[in-house]
């Protein structure tokens, strides 16, 4: 396998479509601008669907990948390690924000167990069904995948966007169920972005104290020596200091753009994984949205360096897909304006010329302009 194969297989949303979309939105009854970045988002739906008028997000999907990173063993993470299990049966019963959420908005959620540290029958066969492998390794010391592992968990990210795209899915809310992921993650945006540890190293979504902050930036660090030397190859890197979960998202990724299914972005997971995905082929971001600032500094460098905004600052750090999930609304309300706002009724020339006054023929309006 080679990730920058995509490259080949990635195009952009029509461009041609959009300015179709754009001209449209000049001719309806609101103001352009008067919606802001609304405007926007319904003409970027309009390329990814190449439709104009743009066409409802009908069949949006929540798809959360999961599993445990063996850095967490080093206590960088506000959860104990080997967790993440537990994080899953919070979602599956219901009980965690982006459940109560999905509920709320009537929005499927799937979870795809990728490298969950825990015995399969803690959990429904159709989540552990893809696992690659228990946890991964620790990656301040060793590789977190296999190469082999490295590919499958890519594939299976692959395999899991042609299933929802084959299945009507017309936009994805992806996020992560992971104990340790944003220590990998950060860890990827270093090396990528060419920074220092120190400048990445957030307090996760269940945050942590200081103490805790000094062994996060140590393991991102000593990572970070181990990942500079792969940063020709997006597959080893991913193998060196990434894990199942990464390869597998960035997998859905890269498969996502190349089947035109729009995805929303979360938190500095994803971005992470979006940053490796766009290594191996840079007209995939035109196909995310960033949802919501994290408050992550490796997810503001990624997205920075993908030129992503994001669509919320709503200072939510939970993660799980939440903050990108809160976004779909917006993104449906956008939508909605853009296909359904009437256009403004065209002035003729005949209103737009003035009759002359009853009783008076042309010829006498003629006298009257020459006195």
């Amino acid at each position: 396998m080679n990730l920058d194969d995509f490259s080949d297989l990635i195009e952009r949303p029509d461009g041609g479509v959009r300015r179709d979309a754009e001209e449209r939105r000049e001719r309806l009854s609101v103001p352009p601008g008067a919606l802001g970045r609304l405007d926007e988002l319904g003409e970027w739906l309009s390329a990814a669907q190449q439709s104009v008028p743009v066409k409802a997000v009908e069949q949006p999907r929540v798809v959360l990948f999961a599993a445990d990173h063996g850095v967490a063993e080093l206590d960088v993470s506000g959860r104990a390690a080997g967790t993440t299990h537990e994080l899953v049966r919070a979602a599956l019963d219901g009980a965690s924000p982006v459940a109560v959420l999905a509920r709320r908005f009537a929005v499927p959620l799937r979870i795809v167990d990728a490298g969950i540290d825990c015995d399969p029958e803690l959990l429904p066969e159709s989540v552990v069904r893809h696992r690659v492998r228990r946890g991964s390794g620790r990656i301040d010391i060793e590789d977190a995948l296999t190469a082999e592992e490295t590919e499958q968990a890519v594939r299976l990210g692959m395999a899991i966007a042609d299933e929802e795209a084959d299945s009507g899915t017309d936009l994805v809310v992806l996020g992560d169920l992971s104990v340790g992921g944003t220590t990998a993650a950060a860890t990827l945006v270093a090396a990528l972005c060419g920074t220092d540890a120190s400048v990445v190293t957030g307090r996760g979504g269940a945050g942590i104290d200081d103490l805790a902050w000094m062994r996060k930036c140590a393991a991102i660090r000593d990572a970070l020596r181990r990942a500079r030397p792969v940063l020709g190859d997006q597959l080893e890197l991913l193998a060196t200091v990434g894990g199942a979960d990464l390869a597998a998202m960035t997998g859905f990724l890269l498969q996502s753009a190349v089947r035109r299914m729009p995805v929303i972005l979360d938190g500095v997971v994803g971005a992470a994984c979006a940053l490796v995905a766009q290594r191996a082929a840079f007209r995939a971001p035109d196909w995310w949205l960033a949802g919501q600032v994290s408050g992550e500094p490796a997810q503001s460098k990624a997205l920075d360096r993908m030129a992503l905004t994001p669509l919320l600052d709503h200072g939510v750090t939970v993660g799980e897909g939440t903050g990108a999930l809160l976004a779909l609304p917006l993104v449906q309300a956008a939508a909605a304006l853009a296909a359904e706002l009437p256009e403004r009724t065209p002035v003729t020339a005949d209103e737009d010329t003035e009759e002359p006054a009853e009783g008076q023929g042309a010829d006498d309006v003629k006298v009257l302009d020459a006195t």
